[in-house]
């Protein structure tokens, strides 16, 4: 096998699968010595990829933007564009954009035969009836969420009930036609659910809640599929 062919599978062992993964695994994966793979690793970070980790405890690929990208099967990508035409049309507007300019990059920088399939793709996404606009900046919002810092905002309910809340936002869904944000709440002690159209005068606070965002968004998602799956036997009994 080439150096070449090696430092290409290299980085796409270091893509796939859960990380770090530690030289030892990456040895086996590629049938190679744990020192070729230290001095791979060198190579590829050489080349610009930001590669976590060391010898003893394992590596993690960070970023690898200035390498050649990958090549996609037809399949990947017509579930790309399907997955980007849907931002497309239930995301917020900084996110709407971010995959039109998403797709016009994955077209640049495709093989012309692929480019073609990207341009007349067969899978597409249409909804008439767009969710409504959040009435605060989402983009903050995200960010607040991955800075794992709480928020505060005003929040009027279903009956134009109004409350000031205090949350740590955990993630941005699209659920039944609105895309609510799941969160801890301060003033009820548990898990809600808000609709973005709905929050208004919003802002970040010096709250952190780190590092406790993945657990608590793992709980949430339970306690939704558990009443989803109550509410299915109900619906069957």
């Amino acid at each position: 096998m080439s150096r070449t062919a090696r430092l290409f599978q290299l980085m796409q062992a270091l893509r796939s699968g859960p990380s770090p993964k530690t030289s030892a695994q990456l040895a086996q994966d590629l049938d190679v010595s744990a020192r070729t793979i230290h001095r791979d690793i060198d190579a590829l970070r050489g080349l610009g990829a930001v590669i976590d980790g060391e010898a003893g405890f394992g590596f993690t690929l960070i970023e690898d933007t200035t390498l050649p990208p990958l090549g996609f099967t037809d399949d990947e990508l017509e579930a790309l564009v399907l997955g980007l035409r849907e931002v497309q049309v239930i995301g917020d507007p900084a996110l709407a954009e971010a995959a039109n300019v998403a797709l016009r990059k994955l077209q640049g920088r495709l093989p012309a035969r692929q480019s073609h399939r990207l341009s007349h793709a067969i899978l597409a996404a249409t909804r008439f009836d767009r969710p409504p606009a959040p009435t605060i900046d989402a983009a903050t919002l995200r960010q607040a969420a991955w800075d794992e810092r709480a928020v505060e905002f005003s929040y009027a309910d279903a009956k134009g009930e109004a409350t000031r809340r205090r949350v740590d936002p955990l993630s941005i869904v699209y659920m039944d036609r609105s895309n609510v944000l799941l969160s801890w709440c301060h003033l009820r002690q548990d898990f809600r659910v808000f609709r973005l159209d709905r929050m208004q005068d919003m802002c970040v606070t010096d709250q952190s809640f780190r590092p406790n965002r993945v657990p608590m968004l793992r709980d949430v998602l339970a306690r939704i599929r558990a009443d989803r799956e109550a509410q299915d036997c109900e619906a069957g009994t």
